[in-house]
């Protein structure tokens, strides 16, 4: 089974995984420039159940929220890269600005964000029963890895 899948049909696994018992994990984001610093959040994130769901932002929605220079790499450059990634079980495509839709609709046990979010901001967690933040680092962020080639260049 492909690991990037519509909603309707990643809404039907979700219940067959929940009806086995299997603990469901949700995290997002755009994923632009893949780095150590996803892979850490990744790693986290299936560390605290059975089945990890990536959500990833569209390219629309990446421009509004990081503006007209983003996203670096397009959607399905950043897709392919994830799924080549075996902590990832489910990737989902969003076009909103936040995946709270998502959330809703797949009713995670976990929701997993970096640490730079602070808890009360971070965007579902008023629908799941845990929320776990993950330390970073700084100099692990796309904006920084931008930032140093920009200053190299």
């Amino acid at each position: 089974m492909a690991k990037t899948q519509t909603l309707i049909k990643l809404k039907a696994i979700a219940r067959d995984l929940r009806k086995k018992g299997k603990r469901l994990v949700f995290t997002n984001g755009c994923f632009d420039l893949l780095h150590p610093g996803h892979i850490k959040v990744l790693k986290e994130a299936k560390q605290k159940g059975d089945i990890l769901i990536v959500a990833v932002n569209s390219d629309s929605s990446i421009k509004k929220i990081k503006g007209p220079s983003r996203p670096i790499l397009k959607e399905k450059a950043r897709i392919k890269l994830l799924e080549h990634i075996d902590l990832i079980d489910y990737i989902i495509i969003f076009k909103t600005p936040t995946p709270y839709s998502l959330i809703k609709a797949l009713k995670p046990d976990v929701l997993v964000k970096g640490g730079d979010w602070q808890k009360k901001d971070i965007v579902g967690s008023d629908l799941v029963g845990q929320v776990h933040r993950v330390k970073l680092s700084p100099r692990h962020s796309t904006t920084a890895i931008i930032k140093i080639i920009k200053e190299r260049s």
